[in-house]
């Protein structure tokens, strides 16, 4: 606890109501979240098995794990729950499985499972340009599930031709999933929430044993995850979620940054503590950061500081197109590495999409520069992963 700045101390003792802590970037969010839990347990006399914490990603969730296993007594800290959202809805649909109306070993259909359903059945509707809308309609049905809308709804609200076509399809999707005993990564979260709504005493038996949520990342969560906390958490309201308006980058999939500010309409005597002290930047990168986000419409003000020094100036390099942007990394890495003394794995590339990593790759290899690509084609998205994984399920899930 000594190391903890004194709002970062504020956030993690505080255990009386609702809160919503506003981390800004580099503020050590994931010590705050790691110490609460070990508060939680420790102090308050939580035990761990009533505890869960939840995040986005399976690596922050096992790194977040990690870190409470350090600092936590392991028997007390026994049956802690520390997943993604969809890893907790998973365990949720397991456990209850029987009230959804599926069979033990359904199957769970990933992004490439899914379009091939949809494909198929979007040939069967006689939609010609079934290749070229594939995505646009698997982006929909995804968008409206994580909307809570159902095939139904999503008919009578249908702004034009297309989305009713859409919404037909929508239709024989679910049926088709249910009739195969599969979910698909959306319904990790919609079918514990509509559970939840239509069986009190199954909500109940989860609050019982949810009794303190901690959520990660919260400006991510979209209306059905929100819905999801909601339910959990409505009783008692012994919660405490981390987020960042400013942070809130996957509109596009749903997320609305708006939930930090429902939670103050639907939570009247929620506490909100500021985390503003940044670890990670010189105090001229969070100068301009703060600049930058100024524009942003936001509901909550935060500005970030650092008592780190004033730091190095800040280069904008302009290239005249994408080849001599490249050319300009490869050769910047040579002339650091030959002034400053430096190894081939100090230095790190960024990208933005996969798509430009190709040219990236062609010119470091012009130059002689070993590399290693992080990221990449998931292993279980190999065709021949698949199909050995295909036989499995047909083993386990002959329906």
């Amino acid at each position: 606890m000594n190391k903890l700045n004194p709002r970062q101390r504020e956030a993690v003792r505080y255990a009386d109501g609702p809160l919503l802590v506003l981390a800004g970037a580099g503020s050590g969010k994931t010590s705050v979240i790691t110490r609460k839990i070990a508060h939680l347990i420790e102090e308050k006399g939580i035990p761990g098995r009533h505890i869960a914490a939840l995040t986005f990603t399976n690596k922050a969730a096992r790194e977040m794990k990690e870190r409470v296993s350090k600092i936590v007594d392991r028997g007390k800290a026994r049956g802690l729950i520390v997943s993604t959202f969809h890893n907790l809805g998973l365990n949720i649909i397991r456990e209850e499985h029987t009230h959804l109306g599926y069979h033990p070993g359904f199957s769970i259909f990933d992004a490439e499972d899914a379009k091939a359903l949809l494909q198929d059945l979007m040939m069967r509707e006689a939609s010609a340009d079934a290749g070229d809308e594939l995505n646009d309609v698997q982006m929909t049905i995804s968008s409206w599930k994580n909307a809570m809308r159902s095939p139904t709804e999503a008919y009578s609200k249908a702004a034009d031709e297309r989305e009713q076509r859409i919404a037909i399809v929508y239709k024989h999707y679910k049926e088709y999933l249910k009739a195969y005993n599969a979910v698909d990564f959306d319904d990790l979260i919609l079918l514990p929430v509509q559970l939840f709504r239509d069986n009190p005493e199954v909500l109940t038996k989860w609050r019982k044993k949810i009794r303190y949520l901690l959520v990660d990342e919260y400006q991510d969560t979209n209306v059905c995850q929100y819905e999801l906390v909601k339910q959990l958490v409505a009783e008692r309201a012994a919660f405490t979620v981390v987020g960042d308006d400013d942070q809130s980058i996957y509109a596009w999939r749903g997320a609305r940054p708006e939930n930090l500010a429902q939670l103050k309409e639907d939570f009247p005597s929620l506490k909100i503590v500021k985390l503003e002290q940044n670890y990670r930047s010189t105090s001229r990168i969070l100068r301009c950061a703060n600049t930058v986000i100024a524009n942003n419409p936001h509901v909550f003000e935060k500005a970030l500081w650092s008592d780190h020094t004033i730091g190095e100036e800040i280069r904008i390099i302009r290239c005249r197109n994408e080849d001599a942007e490249t050319e300009r990394v490869a050769t910047e890495i040579l002339d650091q590495k030959l002034k400053n003394g430096l190894d081939f794995k100090d230095f790190a590339v960024l990208y933005r999409g996969n798509h430009q990593a190709r040219l990236l790759e062609m010119k470091l290899q012009a130059y002689q520069i070993p590399y290693r690509i992080s990221g990449g084609q998931s292993f279980f998205s190999k065709s021949e992963i698949k199909d050995a994984m295909s036989y499995l399920r047909l083993m386990i899930n002959p329906g």
